[in-house]
């Protein structure tokens, strides 16, 4: 990397801070600061949905993927499955969140259920949130590291990217705290098309550097089974639970195997149930629905980018093919032997920085970083304190003006950015991919909160107490099954959804029925449409 990098990288930073600042001056009422006063267009918003969904997780986890010894593209099995999710929550949760005036999706369990219910919800996604996106952070940092050690060779790595998480998250508090929503989204557009842009240009660099170009790396990922689509994941046992009460114990079997990540059935009905929660109950991307003025202009915006979605993932497991054939670590005597999968680099998230910080021309490495860096200052900073100022701290500051709101806002904005910057320290020791992190996190709490949208959605008559009950007990059977168990975290969010879903539907039977006022809350074409 060269001077000119540099100034691409940090004059991007910069840019993006100050137009921030430049947001603040329309930033009047916190409907301003969490929904751009609904008047973003419905292009905008897919674009935003894409650039969200495909985060600096996306531009450097996914190549590792296909990387690895043993990589391949069946983790588009997983994309088929967000396909269908983005079907599903057009037509079962999008008309629901244009009835009256809501600043969060939570608010929709208060009017079905109660208050209760909404701040539990709440609390998970803070939760849920400020982990998975500090891990986000981390790995922004570790390619601001590999740029830093482009220039001083000999730096500490760990200090450099200890420094680089507080640097990026100072960045992106200021960026979010003056810019609210609207300003995300705006950059959220640009980002993407320097995103594509800069992923376009390291493949055709890939491609140049390679002996045979393109068509060599394609026939040398044939070799290797680099192109394998589908997994049906079928085995004769794959015990799900095992007692041993009698000798030789009681198991339960399926027909597919539970502990395999990327399979046709953990894809498609995971990765369906993953997405339903992810966007359909999760305030992070429910916010950018909400900042357009008809359900129409967002079902069309979420449906769009998925079409953009898949084909981002399928061209990121094609650059994952081309580094396979650049670096050519099959070549190694100790190759097939070695501890780390992605052998000579500790982790699959280390491959693509590493070409990008030390074989890409001056100028477009420093474009690639930016677009990573945009990428990663996709803040969530103000969905999470949009959730936390209406649904856990106006329930104990009522009737208070919405200016005092909006400084409130500002401050939590504040303080989860801290938050994230302390998880990224954290967990930057650890080795799993930070794609399997996050995600893994998200579908282990994101899975009760959908199981009781869907509760208030087909189980009329249940009332708030059991759907409490159905959340409790699928967020104990969650913790257990991330702590205790073997099983992919593709299959989390549905195992937690239905365990919300079914206990609920028993537990209401020991309770009143819903009041009649409450029970269309949530349904389609239901009260308030």
């Amino acid at each position: 990397m060269r001077t000119l990098d540099l100034v691409i990288i940090f004059g991007y930073l910069i840019g993006i801070t100050l137009f921030g600042v430049w947001f603040s001056g329309k930033q009047e009422t916190t409907r301003d600061y969490f929904l751009g006063d609904r008047t973003v267009p419905w292009w905008a918003i897919a674009a935003s949905i894409v650039a969200t969904e495909t985060s600096t997780i996306t531009f450097i986890s996914v190549p590792g993927i296909a990387f690895a010894r043993g990589g391949n593209f069946q983790f588009l099995q997983l994309v088929v499955g967000y396909m269908l999710g983005r079907v599903v929550i057009s037509l079962l949760f999008i008309p629901s969140y244009f009835r009256g005036e809501l600043l969060t999706v939570y608010q929709l369990l208060e009017q079905r259920f109660g208050v209760r219910i909404k701040m539990l919800a709440a609390a998970l996604f803070v939760v849920m949130r400020n982990i998975a996106d500090g891990i986000r952070l981390l790995l922004t940092a570790i390619v601001l590291a590999a740029v830093y050690a482009a220039f001083q060779p000999g730096a500490n790595n760990e200090t450099v990217i200890a420094a680089s998480i507080v640097l990026l998250g100072a960045v992106m508090i200021v960026f979010t705290y003056y810019g609210g929503i609207e300003a995300v989204i705006w950059v959220e557009v640009v980002q993407l098309g320097i995103y594509i842009s800069g992923a376009l240009a390291a493949a055709f660099v890939l491609a140049s550097a390679i002996g045979g170009g393109f068509g060599g790396a394609v026939s040398l990922g044939e070799q290797f089974g680099k192109f394998s689509f589908v997994d049906w994941g079928f085995r004769e046992t794959s015990y799900l639970f095992r007692i041993p009460f009698s000798e030789g114990g009681f198991s339960f079997s399926l027909p597919f195997d539970l502990t395999k990540t990327f399979t046709f059935w953990a894809g498609l009905v995971g990765g369906c149930f993953l997405t339903m929660s992810t966007h359909g109950t999760d305030q992070y991307l429910v916010q950018r629905y909400l900042c357009t003025d008809r359900p129409r202009r967002a079902a069309l915006a979420l449906l769009s980018s998925g079409a953009v979605v898949f084909a981002q993932f399928v061209g990121f497991l094609f650059i994952g093919v081309l580094l396979f054939a650049f670096y050519q670590p099959y070549a190694d005597p100790g190759y097939a032997q070695a501890a780390s999968a992605t052998f000579p680099f500790a982790g699959g998230d280390r491959v693509f920085p590493d070409f990008i910080t030390k074989h890409m021309p001056s100028g477009l490495s420093g474009l690639v970083v930016a677009a990573i860096f945009a990428a990663a200052l996709s803040s969530s900073l103000n969905a999470i304190a949009a959730t936390a100022v209406n649904d856990l701290y106006k329930p104990f500051a009522p009737r208070r003006d919405d200016r005092h709101y909006l400084k409130v806002s500002h401050w939590l904005t504040l303080l989860w950015g801290l938050v994230q910057i302390g998880v990224a320290l954290l967990v930057m020791r650890k080795q799993r991919s930070a794609l399997d992190q996050a995600l893994s996190i998200a579908s282990l709490i994101n899975g009760p909160v959908l199981g009781v949208f869907l509760v208030g959605t087909f189980l009329r008559r249940v009332s708030e107490p059991p759907a409490l009950i159905g959340m409790i007990t699928s967020i104990t059977v969650m913790l257990y099954i991330f702590y205790c168990t073997k099983i992919a975290w593709t299959w989390y969010a549905l195992i937690g959804s239905l365990t919300t879903f079914v206990v609920a539907w028993l537990a209401g039977y020991a309770f009143k029925a819903a009041p009649a006022a409450r029970r269309d809350e949530l349904a389609p074409g239901g009260a308030g449409e």
